[in-house]
Formats: structure tokens, sequence, C-alpha cells
């Protein structure tokens, strides 16, 4: 069982940055994609960004191509996503996935959630 705690959201204005952390217990992720997905109000979650398992493969949403960058650190079993450039429209709750699949930007494609944290962007 893998246990997802995201961290990081907050309150920024328009043109900001946010790093948001993904940490994982109760075993490795080292061999999942990870995966970032967020939830505007009133919209359906949608996928964000993902990394495989040792960083080679990246996917991201064409929304967020060029702003935001997803990488990872095995050894501290922990998922980053570093948002710069950040529009009113980004403001959504984000969460963080495992997969077991590759390159995986399907939210049927991961089995493990995290509880999400708020990213909320003033214009």
């Amino acid at each position: 069982q893998v246990q997802l705690v995201e961290s990081g959201g907050g309150l920024v204005q328009a043109g900001g940055s946010l790093r948001l952390s993904c940490a994982a217990s109760g075993r490795t992720v080292s061999s999942n994609t990870m995966g970032w997905f967020r939830q505007a109000p009133g919209k359906e979650r949608e996928f964000v960004a993902a990394i495989g398992w040792n960083g080679g493969s990246r996917n991201y949403a064409d929304s967020v191509k060029d702003r935001f960058t997803i990488s990872r650190d095995n050894a501290k079993n922990t998922v980053y996503l570093q948002m710069n450039s950040l529009k009113p429209e980004d403001t959504a709750v984000y969460y963080c996935a495992a997969s077991g699949m590759r390159a995986a930007t399907k939210q049927a494609s991961y089995g493990y959630w995290g509880q999400g944290t708020q990213v909320t962007v003033s214009s």
C-alpha cells in the first residue's frame, strides 16, 4: 500500500511560482510512473504532468507545457511539480498519483492518490 501526501500549495499572484511536493510512504515508488492532476471548481479532474520511473520520460498537458516541470527524487521517494508563470486558470486542487503503467496520462491508469493541495492564483 502506498500513501501519498502533497504539500506546497498556497496563494500566489499571477506570474508567481510554487513548488509542490508529493511524499510517498508505505513502499518505494521508484518503479512507478508518478503523475500530477488537478481539479478546478466545477470542473472535472484533469491531467497535468507525469514522469517515468527514472525521470527519462515526461509528459505534460498542453496548458502547462513550458511553465511547469515535473521531477522526482527516488532516494527521497518524492515527486515535485515546479510551477512557474502561474495564471488564475491554474487555480485548482492538485493531486499526486502513482501508476504501474508506463507513460500514464489517464486517471484510470493510476491506482494511488493523495488528498490534494490547494493552489490559488490571484489576478
